[in-house]
C-alpha cells in the first residue's frame, strides 16, 4: 500500500496576475516543505472570479490552456500535481470557466465548468461533459463549484474510474440575512454538505478547495477540505485563509469503503432509465 500526501488550499485571489502567480508559488511551496504531492487551489486562482453574480461585473482575463500562463503554472508545478482554476479562452473564442490540472510535464488533463449559477452564463459558455483522467498520483477527475450541487457529475467521474476528485470552487455566503460569522451561513452549510455527500455517495477520495476573503460583493466561506470515502472530513482550513494537508492510502481506503457496501458495484441503472420530470 502507497500513502499520498494530499494539499486544499483556501487563499483570496484577484484580477493581479502577477500577485496571483507569486501567491501560488509561495503555496506550492508550502505544500513541497509538507511533502504535498497533490494540491488543489480554488476556483479562478489565475485572474480572480467575477465580482458580482448579477450579470453587470467585467469577466477576468481568459488564457489559452496551451498558453503561456498555464505553462508558467506547470513550471511551479515542477514533480507535485497541481489543479488550479481559471478563464479559459476557447478554440474559437469562446470563453469557459475551467479548472486544469499540471505538473512539470505540462498540461495532464482540463475540465470545463458544466453547470452556471445565477448569471455567470452572462460570461462564460457551458463544458460539455466530465472525464477522468490518469496522472502520476493516480486516476483523478475535476469539477468547479456548482457543478458539485448535481450528483451526476461526481458520479459520472467515479464510474470513469476516478479515485480522486478535485472539486475548486469560488463559493460565496448568502447574499441574504447573512450572519456575522461565517461558520453560521446557510450556503457554507450546503458547501460542506455536498462534499460530504458526493465523497460518501461514490465512496471517493473529494478535494474541495475554495477562495477565502471577498472579492466585490462575494463573501466567500473558505472552508476548504479533504473528505474521505466514508464522507468524513479528514483536514479542513475552517472559514479563514489556510491549507489542509493529509497523508493517505488512497486505494486502500477505497477499498476498505466499499468491501461491503460498494455504491458503485450496487447500482441497478436499468431502474435509473426514465430521470426527466413525469408529465
Amino acid at each position: 500500500m502507497s500513502t499520498l500526501t494530499l494539499g486544499v488550499v483556501s487563499a483570496p485571489f484577484d484580477r493581479d496576475l502577477e500577485a496571483d502567480f507569486a501567491r501560488v508559488a509561495g503555496l506550492i511551496e508550502q505544500a513541497r516543505a509538507q511533502g504535498v504531492q497533490l494540491l488543489a487551489l480554488p476556483e479562478a486562482t489565475l485572474g480572480g472570479y467575477l465580482s458580482d453574480l448579477r450579470g453587470s461585473a467585467p469577466p477576468p482575463p481568459a488564457f489559452r490552456v496551451d498558453g503561456p500562463e498555464i505553462a508558467r503554472l506547470a513550471a511551479l508545478a515542477g514533480e507535485m500535481v497541481v489543479c488550479a482554476g481559471y478563464c479559459e479562452l476557447g478554440e474559437n473564442g469562446e470563453v469557459y470557466n475551467s479548472v486544469v490540472c499540471v505538473d512539470g510535464s505540462g498540461v495532464l488533463g482540463n475540465h470545463r465548468k458544466v453547470h452556471q449559477p445565477l448569471r455567470e452564463d452572462a460570461h462564460y459558455t457551458a463544458g460539455s461533459g466530465f472525464r477522468a483522467f490518469d496522472t502520476p498520483v493516480g486516476r483523478i477527475g475535476m469539477v468547479i463549484c456548482y457543478d458539485k450541487a448535481f450528483p451526476e457529475s461526481a458520479r459520472s467521474l467515479a464510474l470513469d474510474g476516478a479515485q480522486i476528485v478535485v472539486c475548486v470552487s469560488a463559493w460565496p455566503g448568502s447574499r441574504t440575512d447573512a450572519p456575522e460569522n461565517l461558520e453560521d451561513d446557510r450556503w457554507k452549510h450546503r458547501f460542506d454538505i455536498f462534499d460530504a455527500a458526493r465523497a460518501l455517495e461514490n465512496q471517493i477520495v473529494w478535494l474541495s478547495a475554495n477562495q477565502s476573503g471577498t472579492f466585490g460583493s462575494l463573501r466567500f466561506v473558505a472552508s476548504s477540505k479533504i473528505v474521505g470515502p466514508g464522507g468524513d472530513v479528514l483536514a479542513g482550513t475552517g472559514v479563514g485563509e489556510g491549507m489542509a494537508v493529509v497523508s493517505l492510502d488512497v486505494e486502500g481506503s477505497l477499498a476498505s469503503a466499499r468491501r461491503a457496501m460498494g455504491h458503485l458495484r450496487d447500482r441497478r441503472p436499468a431502474a435509473y432509465a426514465r430521470l426527466e420530470p413525469v408529465g
